[in-house]
């Protein structure tokens, strides 16, 4: 994401209620769980929930194997007080780096050395990790969990440090060697055998590596593929798109494939001087856009390619175990600023996908396949995300919720209202949702899933508009304008995540209790932490929080981290901060293996260039995870030293 905040998009200016407004008017006691009647602890859903956590198996009478295990947690709580190496994990934890932007990916025979001096071409750099990682998942080979593949995004460049003139010149170049730095990376990792505690390295060559990027063929499947509205002079189909971009956060099937989710791609364009009414409710102005592409890519200046904006913005589902598959561009999953893909089983065995838009007032959405999961892998299910029901929520001031279906013909979601086919709904996401009068929330970014007990948490990492003319303010529940500090949103849907009512309930609001600034108090137990972005529930149970702060409210924590806790306690979370980043960075997409010894975790612009280049000698704001080297995003393998399990 952008480090200034401000830079964020804000184009909703429907009539409906936020979050704020909602929040404002709940009855307390609704917020705390009801018993009994909405536990979901069901052994029909367990076993599933389990599946898609990375567990393939429950214990002798249904028993979860994490069962004996538990939520607890062991280590001793980081402080931010006094001077800190630059990056910090628990005494009895050590954190190795094993994969930063440049080192090659390991396709044999094609591994170009990174240079220190950012001269490694474009043809090079598609051949190396690319800038920024972010959303990621661990993927076992033969069931191992010290033997797997990697899949991550990179989420967006810094052309300050990617080119050894920085940008103050736009070439042909280095437009190919931005886009060479977008995308995913897919690499295989392996522990070292025989020891206590793993010892984690990226396994080159492998001839499961491969990179994915800007200029990637991909395929368009779903109800918009091949719409009029996707078709281009170049592919007059409609069925084949050039790359991913903006990859944010990103989420794993329960049968194996990876999902990497297109945020903010709507930076990459360059618009008309007047904006069709589709560009405008995605923000788009003139000298609005990030990147130049478009002076030496024409198919991103939209005065000559309008449909182009149309092919962007998807959920993208990748084969991590098949390097020659064509990644799949899933359109029934919406067109969104979209941040993570969350999935689950239902009762019938059905697959719901849970996911935030990552732009201020904006949607929360879920999409719930028409047909079950089949075992064998993606074969079997190769078209199961094309054919389903998309939602948008809504939620209530009394607690309660509903999934808004956005189906064509239903409702206002008609020819009348410009909505030809369900092609068009999907395309047209925000505004379908805005006329079904959807729910405007505060950036929702993560979502996981707790695999125990089917609570659905996502992460709502602030909102710098708020209060701002015209815009919601402040009140009892979000007593803060602007919303500096973010929270964690908790729903249930019962006994099945298929529901369309929910129960929804303020999980924690961030920020320090004890801080003397009204605007950065929260109601933390533990270790006070503010804009909580990453989230992941791991397969015991546990919740690991990311954040990505900055800006007024965040003086007391400097410095980015991950936190831990156990959901689940009586009286509320006792959060333990875990990690601390290096200067500058943002934590981000953790993830867990499948037996809990080892956590990686992505560290994300350790320092970035905040005017228009970078020439040799420039002091960078970082210079990890190597002195004196231009700052490297990287993945971490974090392990206990004893060969323990993570945070117990």
């Amino acid at each position: 994401m952008p480090k200034d905040h401000t830079l964020m998009e804000d184009s909703n200016r429907s009539g409906n209620p936020s979050w704020a407004d909602l929040a404002a008017q709940i009855d307390p006691t609704r917020r705390r769980w009801l018993q009994g009647g909405l536990a979901c602890l069901a052994a029909g859903l367990i076993a599933p929930l389990a599946l898609a956590a990375g567990s393939r198996e429950t214990g002798a009478a249904g028993r979860h194997p994490w069962s004996a295990v538990g939520r607890r947690l062991g280590f001793t709580p980081l402080s931010m007080a006094g001077p800190m190496p630059a990056l910090l994990v628990p005494p009895g934890y050590t954190a190795r780096v094993i994969y930063r932007w440049g080192d090659p990916v390991g396709v044999p025979g094609r591994m170009p050395a990174f240079k220190a001096d950012a001269s490694n071409s474009a043809a090079e750099q598609a051949l190396q990790a690319g800038m920024h990682h972010d959303g990621m998942a661990y993927f076992p080979l033969a069931g191992s969990a010290r033997h797997g593949l990697l899949a991550m995004n990179h989420e967006y460049t810094d052309e300050g440090l990617l080119h050894p003139d920085g940008r103050s010149t736009w070439t042909a170049a280095k437009v190919a060697k931005s886009m060479a730095a977008h995308g995913v990376s897919i690499v295989e990792v392996a522990a070292a055998t025989g020891r206590q505690a793993p010892a984690w390295a990226v396994v080159r060559p492998s001839r499961l590596a491969r990179r994915i990027t800007a200029s990637t063929p991909m395929q368009v499947a779903g109800p918009a593929a091949g719409h009029r509205l996707l078709r281009t002079a170049a592919d007059p189909a409609g069925t084949r798109v050039l790359g991913t971009f903006g990859n944010c956060a990103s989420g794993a099937t329960p049968w194996g494939t990876y999902l990497t989710c297109e945020e903010n791609f709507q930076f990459y364009f360059e618009p008309p001087e007047q904006p069709d009414a589709d560009q405008q409710r995605w923000g788009l102005k003139k000298g609005g856009n990030w990147m130049r592409w478009h002076e030496h890519e024409e198919r991103f200046d939209l005065r000559r390619h309008p449909n182009e904006f149309h092919r962007f913005g998807w959920v993208v589902e990748i084969d991590p175990a098949d390097p020659d598959a064509m990644p799949v561009k899933r359109t029934a999953l919406g067109r969104a600023v979209h941040e993570g893909a969350a999935s689950a089983l239902t009762r019938d065995g059905r697959v719901a996908i849970f996911m935030g838009e990552d732009a201020r007032f904006e949607y929360i959405y879920k999409f719930v396949s028409r047909d079950a999961v089949r075992p064998g892998g993606l074969a079997a299910n190769r078209e199961l995300l094309d054919h389903g029901t998309l939602y948008v929520a809504r939620f209530d001031a009394d607690g309660t919720g509903r999934w808004l279906p956005l189906v064509h013909g239903q409702g206002p979601l008609t020819v009348a209202n410009g909505f030809a086919d369900q092609g068009e709904v999907v395309i047209k996401t925000r505004q379908a949702s805005d006329l079904l009068g959807a729910t405007k929330m505060d950036r929702p970014e993560w979502t996981s899933i707790d695999p125990l007990n089917g609570e659905v948490y996502v992460t709502l990492t602030n909102n710098s508009a708020r209060g701002q003319a015209g815009l919601p303010g402040a009140d009892a529940a979000h007593p803060r304008a602007p919303n500096l500090m973010g929270h964690i949103l908790r729903w249930r849907h019962g006994a099945d995540l298929a529901a369309e009512r929910f129960d929804w309930d303020l999980f924690v609001l961030a920020g320090d209790a004890q801080s003397p600034q009204p605007l950065a108090r929260g109601n933390v137990q533990g270790d006070a932490f503010g804009s909580p972005d990453g989230l992941l529930i791991d397969p015991r149970g546990v919740m690991w929080i990311c954040t990505d702060g900055g800006g007024p409210g965040h003086e007391q924590l400097p410095r980015n981290q991950l936190l831990a806790c156990d959901p689940t306690l009586e009286g509320g979370p006792r959060i333990r901060r875990f990690l601390i980043g290096p200067n500058g960075c943002e934590v981000t997409g953790p993830v867990m293996a499948p037996d809990c010894r080892t956590l990686f975790v992505n560290l994300q612009h350790p320092g970035e260039t905040d005017d228009e280049h970078s020439l040799p000698g420039v002091t960078f704001g970082g210079a990890w995870p190597e002195p004196g080297v231009r700052p490297r995003s990287a993945t971490v393998a974090i392990t206990k030293d004893d060969g323990g399990i993570i945070g117990l």
